[in-house]
């Protein structure tokens, strides 16, 4: 059964009522970001519950050697962990000396939690009966500024219910965090300096290894009735600095404590200038004051929304889903660095390691290229650029040669840092995500200029490796790649994996293309790319042979391509068939099990058919869909939105409906039963394609935009913006109609087929 606790609304999210089993799920939830830094829905008072204590700074990561039963060459040596930060939240509060903690009070009433996803803002309040008998009502309002982002705002509220009394907050920061995941149970900071200044508090702490510097501040007022208190005590650690507060309160007197800290980083100021930067950063923000910076911080993020929103009316549990999505997704990336990328866990959580899968390329691109701008998804692309020498690194080191590129299956620097063998070496197919991107980018911006500049050395690099990946089989007389792990991770070290032969001639192909059009067009970049790179003609026939050449495997009996060579040697017992409490069988069945299943984590084959839908027929796609999707277990957060988007291409909304609500509420209902290790972050991406480009049936052919908007049976309607080539398009739809307003010039696209021109400020009608 699925979680249900969040209650439904439009622009929150909910929960109601204080249970000590939900707590890690709810920190998860209700996490806060601003592309910068984040962390997890933690109490700022102490609990001693169970709880996962997270902070996270963008960029900022461990190299955790690795550790593994067997040595293999080619193993990376180290995985990179997102690391849990010095902590900055922590407010211990004492009421007549006993001390506030949810775990151990008498009651908590009234208990709720709202995070208001309009505003980016978090709040929390409930009343407490402490051990005592004494009762508090209590109010927290946090937010991680958009604007300032080396900057949280804490305002905490406390209010005695019974009687006047004595209240203590000790505002500290520590800095003796650990990871939860660590392979050596070791600790990942070194604190080098604990300080007071006046009424504020630093901590520099720097990373082992990696050497990242990081000053974690505060800065705290407290005030009742006008009057404010003065530091009463300061408790000074190794790795903690806490300043003690106390006060008197009437009964039903508010105590208004407020905390303004956060992180300044070596990532953006010099090393040994990190607390004379945050003395100046703390000027500014103490000059403007919490209910500035809230103001700021509605206006920062209306913003974001003005572009951003999907609009859903009749369906208050897909709106809410939607949003949730999408904001989680803003709370992650900005696009203001280029050094940073999208996490799959985000600021929510450390699984996983690393910043940067596949699946920013695959996934998230098209959300951030089409509720940005241009400059935001090619900072995505210049990331791998950046990281192109690391690739060929990460290529030598497999036996590959003459500037072959592997880009990584996880990384944070480049370097490959995954360390699950039928991954790292197997799961190859990423390096065709890293040329689609590119495909996907131009296409979509018109900014074919990214190419020459950069893009080019990166295709060249991934078609060296595709071409001597491959083998030339004499029995197929066909060019085969072995030994790989396609999407679908449940099947490991199989043979010509459908998916991953198509990317790969499809890479070199586009190769080929794109040398073609530089040559022509570009002549300047074309020899220095020609000479830095050292190709030839001759090199380019033999990928160009690979390509031409390539082998699918197919059965003539069932009309399809098969996902791998031994596919159909498997014994075929859809997921309809399995006993539902085995699922999800990555938590029931062994390894072993599930390598000889025909169960599927994740769109594979299905994946190729998404990418290049006009490659094939519908009657093609409904023939796979019709195989696949059945043995189908959605058990990566990967999985739903493809299938939701063939489905709405089939016109079957009811399956595409189906998996969008499963894609969309996969955190919110904790689908995998996973949400407490945080958020399923690139996936949320998603979840927008499913509406954009599955009910939308948004696509891009022939250098202009295609619309086949479709809607689900229980929305009355939906509207989405997309941002393309700097005009803003609106799509409006209803069981009827679809309206079309654009924000620009002109701008002609097909809708149901037809060719349109969609003024500026008129509203063009089409019937559905």
């Amino acid at each position: 059964m699925n979680q249900d606790y969040i209650v439904p609304d439009n622009w929150c999210i909910i929960e109601e009522g204080f249970e000590k089993d939900r707590v890690m799920q709810s920190e998860s939830l209700f996490s806060l970001g601003n592309g910068a830094m984040g962390q997890r829905a933690n109490f700022e008072e102490h609990y001693s519950g169970k709880t996962f204590q997270g902070s996270y700074i963008g960029g900022v990561y461990y190299p955790d050697k690795t550790k593994v039963g067997w040595w293999k060459n080619g193993y990376p040596e180290y995985f990179a962990k997102v690391l849990n930060a010095p902590s900055w939240i922590g407010i211990r509060v004492k009421v007549n000396g006993e001390e506030l903690d949810l775990n151990t009070c008498k009651s908590v009433r009234n208990f709720k939690r709202v995070l208001n996803m309009k505003e980016g803002v978090y709040t929390r309040s409930f009343v407490a009966t402490l051990p005592s008998g004494m009762e508090i009502q209590v109010n927290v309002t946090r937010f991680l500024s958009l604007q300032y982002d080396e900057v949280g705002v804490i305002r905490y509220e406390v209010t005695p219910l019974t009687e006047k009394a004595t209240i203590t907050f000790e505002s500290y920061l520590d800095s003796s965090i650990e990871n939860h995941d660590t392979n050596w149970e070791e600790k990942f900071w070194n604190t080098l300096d604990v300080k007071q200044v006046g009424n504020r508090g630093f901590i520099v702490a720097e990373t082992k290894k990696t050497a990242f510097r990081v000053c974690t501040f505060m800065e705290n007022r407290l005030e009742v009735n006008g009057v404010v208190s003065n530091i009463q005590k300061v408790n000074q650690k190794e790795n903690y600095i806490g300043f003690v507060y106390e006060t008197s309160a009437e009964k039903n007197q508010t105590a208004q404590f407020e905390k303004y800290a956060g992180y300044v980083t070596s990532f953006n100021h010099p090393k040994e200038k990190l607390i004379e930067e945050t003395e100046y950063l703390l000027l500014k923000i103490s000059s403007l004051g919490f209910e500035e910076l809230l103001k700021d911080q509605k206006e920062d993020w209306a913003e974001v929304w003005q572009m951003a929103d999907i609009t859903i009316e009749g369906d208050v549990k897909a709106q809410q889903a939607i949003r949730f999505n999408i904001f989680q997704l803003n709370q992650t990336y900005s696009g203001k660095d280029a050094r940073l990328n999208i996490g799959p866990k985000g600021f929510t959580g450390e699984k996983y390691g690393g910043s940067t899968y596949w699946d920013t390329e695959a996934y998230c691109l098209p959300f951030y290229m089409a509720t940005k701008n241009a400059e935001v998804a090619r900072n995505l692309l210049k990331y791998r650029y950046d990281q192109l020498g690391k690739a060929i690194e990460n290529a030598e080191k497999l036996g590959f040669k003459s500037g072959a590129a592997l880009y990584p299956m996880v990384t944070m620097n480049g370097e490959e840092c995954h360390n699950e063998w039928e991954i790292t070496f197997e799961e190859i197919h990423r390096n065709g995500a890293i040329a689609f991107a590119i495909y996907n980018y131009v296409r979509y911006t018109n900014d074919f200029a990214y190419v020459p500049e950069m893009g080019l050395e990166v295709l060249i690099g991934i078609a060296r490796f595709w071409h001597q990946r491959a083998t030339f089989s004499k029995d197929k007389n066909k060019y085969v790649i072995l030994g790989v792990t396609g999407p679908n991770e449940y099947e490991n070290n199989i043979n010509n994996n459908f998916y991953t032969n198509y990317i790969a001639q499809w890479c070199i192909k586009y190769a080929k293309e794109c040398l073609d059009k530089v040559k022509t067009s570009y002549s300047n970049d074309f020899e220095r790319v020609w000479k830095k790179t050292n190709l030839s003609e001759n090199e380019i026939e033999q990928w160009l042979a690979v390509a031409e050449n390539m082998y699918y495997p197919y059965s003539e009996e069932l009309n399809i391509y098969l996902q791998q060579d031994g596919f159909l040697d498997k014994e075929l017992i859809t997921v309809a068939e399995l006993d539902k409490k085995e699922r999800p069988i990555n938590q029931h069945w062994s390894w072993d099990r599930i390598l000889r299943s025909p169960y599927i984590k994740q769109a594979d084959t299905l994946q190729g058919f998404y990418f290049f839908e006009d490659h094939f027929t519908k009657e093609e796609l409904a023939r796979h869909y019709d195989f696949y999707e059945p043995f189908t277990v959605h058990e990566s957060s990967l999985s739903p939105c493809v299938h939701s988007i063939l489905a709405a291409s089939l016109g079957r909304m009811e399956h595409a409906y189906t998996f969008y609500l499963r894609t969309s509420r996969l955190d919110l209902d904790d689908y995998n039963k996973e949400v407490h290790e945080g958020l399923h972050i690139t996936s949320m991406a998603g979840t927008w394609m499913s509406i954009v480009e599955g009910f939308g049936g948004l696509r891009m052919r022939n250098g202009m935009l295609h619309l086949n908007p479709q809607i689900p049976s229980q929305w009355k309607s939906y509207s989405f913006k997309v941002n393309f080539r700097g005009q803003i398009l609106k799509v409006s739809v209803s069981p009827k109609e679809t309206k079309l307003l654009l924000e620009g010039i002109s701008l002609q696209l097909s809708i149901n087929g037809k060719d349109v021109t969609v003024e500026n400020g008129k509203e063009m009608i089409v019937s559905l």
